[in-house]
This record gives C-alpha cells, sequence and structure tokens, in this order.
C-alpha cells in the first residue's frame, strides 16, 4: 500500500444490497491494500458519525462500515472502530443509525477517541490528536460525499478533522476559521499525521443541496478508493461537475502542489471520473464562515461535554 501514491479506483454501484456491495468492496480493497493476509494488523475504521440527528445520511453508511469489517476479518485482521462525534459518543451514534449490533456480532471492537497525543505538523506546529488512529497499523477513512455550508462538499480529505477528538475540533473553528485562517491548510497537514491511511469514498448514496447534516439525499453511483484523499476527492469533483476551485480544500491542497490535485497525476484503476455520467448535484452558492461566533462556541461546547454524560 503506498500512501502517496495518485492511484484512485472507482467503480459504478447503485445499491446497498450486500451482494453487490461486499463485491465491489473486494474489489475496490483488494487493488488499493492487497488481497493477502492481514494476520497480526491492527485496523481501525474510521467513518463519518457526525450526529445522530439525521444520521441516515449524515453518517457513514452502516452496511458499507458492515462490509468493509467483513473484508478484513476475513483476511485474518483486528478490526476496530472509532469516531469522535460532534456530538455524543461514537457507540451511541451507531446506535442510533442501526450500525451498532450488526458490527458487534461481526466482533468489531468499538472504541472512543479519548486519549490524545500530540503530533508535530509538516508546519512546525504541534497539535493533539486522537491516539487510536495513530497506533493502528492501517486506518481505512470511510466517509460519505456531503454538500456543506462551510466547505462546499465533504470527502475524503475533510473526514480526516475527526481525528481531532472532542472540544479540540469546536477550538480550531474558532482559533483557525477566520478570514485570514489556515483552517483547510491545517486539514490537510493532518494527512502526513495519518499516512497509513486509505480511503473509502461512498457516492452511492450522498447528500446534497446543503450539509453537512440537513441535506437531501442524491444517488450519485460511484464507490471510490485509494490511499490518497486528496486524489479521491479530486476525481469525485470532476464526477459531481463541480469547480474545485470553488472548494476550499481543493484550493489549500493546490496552492501546496499535492499529488493527485490534478487529474492528469492520477493513475486509474478500472475507470476514470469522466466515465460517469452525474448531473444535478447541487452544493451551498455561498459558504458560510468557519469561525464559530463565541456564543456558539460555548453553547456547542456545552452540548458536547453533556451530551455522552446523558447517553450513559
Amino acid at each position: 500500500m503506498k500512501t502517496s501514491s495518485p492511484q484512485v479506483a472507482l467503480l459504478p454501484l447503485k445499491t446497498y444490497a450486500q451482494q453487490y456491495l461486499d463485491d465491489t468492496v473486494n474489489q475496490l480493497l483488494a487493488v488499493t491494500c492487497g488481497d493477502g493476509s492481514f494476520a497480526g494488523s491492527q485496523v481501525l475504521i474510521k467513518p463519518n458519525l457526525i450526529c445522530a440527528q439525521n444520521g441516515a445520511l449524515a453518517c457513514s453508511e452502516p452496511a458499507l462500515l458492515a462490509s468493509v469489517a467483513r473484508w478484513f476479518l476475513d483476511r485474518s485482521a483486528t478490526v476496530k472502530l472509532g469516531d469522535s462525534p460532534a456530538f455524543g459518543s461514537a457507540r451511541a451514534v451507531l446506535e442510533a443509525i442501526g450500525a451498532f449490533s450488526d458490527l458487534s456480532k461481526l466482533g468489531v471492537d468499538i472504541i472512543e477517541f479519548n486519549q490524545t497525543e500530540n503530533v508535530a505538523l509538516p508546519d512546525g506546529r504541534t497539535l493533539r490528536v486522537a491516539t487510536a488512529p495513530r497506533e493502528c497499523d492501517i486506518l481505512v477513512n470511510v466517509p460519505r460525499v456531503k454538500a456543506h455550508g462551510q466547505a462546499r462538499v465533504t470527502m475524503a480529505v475533510k473526514n480526516m478533522f475527526g481525528c481531532v477528538a472532542g472540544l479540540r475540533k469546536a477550538w480550531w473553528h474558532m482559533a483557525y476559521g477566520g478570514k485570514k485562517g489556515s483552517f483547510s491548510e491545517l486539514i490537510l497537514q493532518l494527512l502526513p499525521v495519518f499516512s497509513h491511511s486509505i480511503a473509502l469514498l461512498d457516492g452511492i448514496k450522498a447528500m446534497h443541496v446543503t450539509g453537512p447534516i440537513h441535506g437531501k439525499p442524491f444517488g450519485v453511483g460511484v464507490l471510490g478508493c485509494s490511499a490518497n484523499a486528496v486524489a479521491l476527492d479530486s476525481a469525485f469533483l470532476d464526477i459531481l461537475g463541480i469547480a474545485p476551485a470553488d472548494c476550499p480544500l481543493w484550493v489549500a491542497a493546490a496552492r501546496r502542489e499535492y499529488a493527485g490535485v490534478l487529474l492528469k497525476q492520477i493513475e486509474w484503476t478500472f475507470l476514470q471520473s469522466n466515465a460517469f455520467n452525474v448531473n444535478g448535484f447541487i452544493v451551498p452558492e455561498k459558504l458560510m464562515p468557519i469561525r464559530f461566533n463565541p456564543f456558539r462556541f460555548i453553547k456547542n461546547s456545552v452540548r458536547r461535554i453533556a451530551l455522552p454524560l446523558l447517553q450513559r
């Protein structure tokens, strides 16, 4: 698995029916990770479990999470799943979206991103991130394609922000989200911190119009996989017909010349992005400020602390 390679694997898929989903996941993971034994490997699946509200669309798809877990379990890996939701615990959100029971039956250990550690970013700054995504052998990033009120659209790169645990995510918005802030650049700097990650991006059923919670369903009908999150996002921007220059994360990646930011840099496995004819995916025209106002920051911080206690 070459984490810096701009190789992208794309396959059409319009259903979460297990037979078709497992076959597609197998093809994508086999070319991205290799199809040998993973005995002795610690695999951590990192979904998007933003919150239980509208969780059936706002969060990662339960059937896809189970399919990914089965693939690694069938190859003798030890599999865990964890996240740091904006509100509530990972377990509570998984229960709310109907994913917890199936994952538990498979033997997947559900963890919370409670333990953190300091890491050095490429620009010299120090940041505290969740320890579990750092300690695993393979981090499997499984986001859903979603329109977003602050970022236009969020995919593989943005989902790595969930490795910044708890209240630190809200603080990032406050500290780095102003007009002259470096919010997008800092998210991109998480990629080398988690260079052992791959991304499996769910465009089978996406969220459009707005987001990340209250959007509407849109069937893109594509599942993609890559060890390069920037390249995977670039491919999906082309599929969705979204101008990359309108997307702050892509602009930040282009400014720093990340590998895979341009389509001509990508090595295609299976189908190229221009093989898909997708029309009608809507993203917000005007973006909201990334920086929370102080009242919202305090309100959300109290909610983040209180909700896990109420869910116990």
